[in-house]
């Protein structure tokens, strides 16, 4: 069956799906998306007159503004342009949007929440920053001590990444049960809070812990050529400590948008069939 989709601000990921969905035979209207032209954009009235309406990953982009390039867009200015009954679609809801969206009588689900999308992006994520760690350097990681920061979805996957290229693999968690699954890999563990006096022997250090663990102290321990890659979307790492230490260093939030959001695009749409099949009993 033919449904109207509506897209609304997002990077390259998003237009990727725009295409993936009129590939699949769908009506698409699109707001926002620069990189997406075959048949031009609609205006943001008629694009949120749409029967499924799709907002980005990550939803906003600064403090009650979509992340969207034709902007800015308040939130609050384009809930008020939807209805209720609408299928609302978004990643990475924060509480204030969920709030405003509820203030308007709209239910605005999280994508991001569903699990077969969370993996699924922590594995193009966990691929991408292996990418990104070679393009920084002139060696190869093979026989490499690379250090890992963090054992959620995303360090669980870098380090096995990491692990069948030949790095001799070390991951650094709070929780006695990821230390234990850690060492059961085969890997090094460290505590995250004990790690003074443990960072002299990493070539690159890949962060995936939102808050911050690496400060200047810490940093001044590892060798002057280890490259510092911070995955999380606020920094674990001190990079500015980072620059001025002279150690090379790149934040490399977003992954799956920049560097494979056809990858990405498939993953969100998979998810927003699936989403339409549990709730509306519609095949999609």
């Amino acid at each position: 069956m033919n449904k109207t989709f509506g897209l609304i601000g997002g990077d390259q990921r998003q237009a990727e799906l725009a295409r993936l969905l009129a590939a699949d035979g769908h009506t698409v209207r699109t707001y926002g998306l620069d990189r997406w032209k075959p048949g031009g954009e609609a205006g943001l009235d008629q694009v949120a007159a749409s029967d499924i309406v799709i907002l980005p990953l990550p939803l906003c982009k600064g403090n009650g503004v979509l992340n969207c390039e034709e902007g800015p867009v308040p939130t609050m200015d384009l809930f008020r342009r939807l209805r209720p009954g609408q299928r609302i679609l978004a990643g990475q809801v924060k509480p204030q949007q969920r709030r405003e969206a509820e203030d308007c009588g709209l239910i605005l689900e999280d994508y991001f929440l569903r699990e077969e999308l969370t993996v699924a992006n922590a594995a193009a994520t966990a691929e991408a920053a292996v990418q990104v760690a070679m393009d920084q350097m002139d060696r190869t990681l093979l026989g490499m001590d690379c250090l890992v920061l963090g054992f959620g979805r995303i360090g669980k996957l870098l380090c096995n990444r990491l692990h069948g290229l030949g790095v001799r693999v070390t991951a650094a968690a709070r929780r006695p049960s990821d230390l234990a699954w850690i060492r059961a890999y085969g890997w090094r563990a460290l505590d995250t809070y004990s790690l003074d006096g443990k960072l002299s022997d990493f070539g690159v250090v890949f962060n995936t812990i939102p808050s911050l663990v690496l400060e200047g102290p810490l940093l001044a321990q590892l060798p002057r050529e280890c490259l510092c890659v911070d995955l999380a979307s606020v920094q674990g790492i001190d990079l500015a400590a980072a620059e001025r230490l002279g150690l090379p260093n790149v934040w490399a939030r977003s992954l799956p948008g920049r560097l494979v959001p056809r990858t990405a695009a498939a993953v969100i749409r998979d998810a927003v069939y699936y989403i339409l099949m549990e709730e509306r009993g519609d095949p999609a």
